[in-house]
């Protein structure tokens, strides 16, 4: 079934065409990666997606819903979650906390339940911390949950970004280079963790990645972005083999091959 749904969008920053007329069909419970050089409008189709930018013209249908002029935080209570390419943790709190405040939009008491600690404050909070901690140990984090992200390993602190982004269960998770940094070893861990949770959570996935042993390995179908304009779409063979793609990669070829 359709899950996502991108009709023609757009986005200018200054004058200058960052994403021109791209249209894109994601499905349930399936893994694709949006590829192409750098300065290609990869993440700024992310940004257009999450609702951190609105387009300039385009539509965007979540569910068949038209989510195009949806505030950030109502699409995340669709169902849409998101990694960044530059890691964005809270170093003052610990693993089991950073964890737990992506749920904080989600909580349904309020400030007068919490001065009083009602017993309505306590039940969801221990429901917080335990599915918190699932996914701590469903991503191998649970040895570190006391423990302050900016004393961890990178690798270490991707997978506590991963964890967070999926606490609040969504249908459609978007990573954004989250190969970025990690060593051969970490990245093929990384593919083994992401075909895991699209199986275990039925989970839809699209992946920003530079790394084409992972979009090649995991992704179904892959959309290529040149200056803006998508000029391909299809399986990791037929990509592999589009002149138009191995053109935009013109000194990177051996990257994509």
């Amino acid at each position: 079934m359709e899950l996502l749904k991108l009709e023609s969008v757009s986005k200018n920053f200054g004058g200058v065409q960052a994403v021109h007329a791209v249209s894109l069909v994601q499905h349930e419970n399936e893994i694709t990666a949006i590829i192409g050089p750098n300065g290609a409008g990869k993440t700024t189709v992310f940004n257009l997606i999450s609702g951190i930018y609105q387009q300039d013209s385009g539509r965007i249908f979540f569910r068949g819903m038209d989510i195009s002029g949806l505030a950030p935080h109502k699409r995340s209570a669709l169902g849409i979650a998101r990694t960044f390419q530059n890691i964005r943790l809270f170093n003052n709190l610990t693993v089991l906390d950073n964890v737990k405040v992506s749920y904080a939009n989600r909580i349904s008491y309020h400030f007068f339940d919490e001065v009083l600690r009602s017993g309505k404050v306590k039940k969801e909070e221990r429901e917080l911390e335990e599915r918190a901690l699932e996914y701590l140990k469903l991503l191998h984090l649970a040895p570190y949950a006391s423990s302050f992200p900016g004393s961890l390993p990178y690798g270490i602190q991707r997978r506590l970004e991963l964890a967070r982004a999926l606490l609040p269960e969504p249908h459609l998770l978007l990573l954004d280079e989250p190969a970025a940094g990690l060593n051969p070893s970490e990245i093929r861990d990384l593919m083994d963790t992401i075909l895991h949770l699209q199986q275990s959570k039925k989970l839809s996935i699209i992946i920003v990645e530079h790394h084409m042993e992972l979009v090649m390995n995991i992704c179904s179908r892959i959309h290529v972005l040149d200056f803006g304009k998508k000029i391909a779409e299809g399986t990791p063979k037929e990509i592999m083999e589009d002149e138009k793609v191995l053109q935009a990669y013109l000194g990177d070829v051996g990257e994509v091959c």
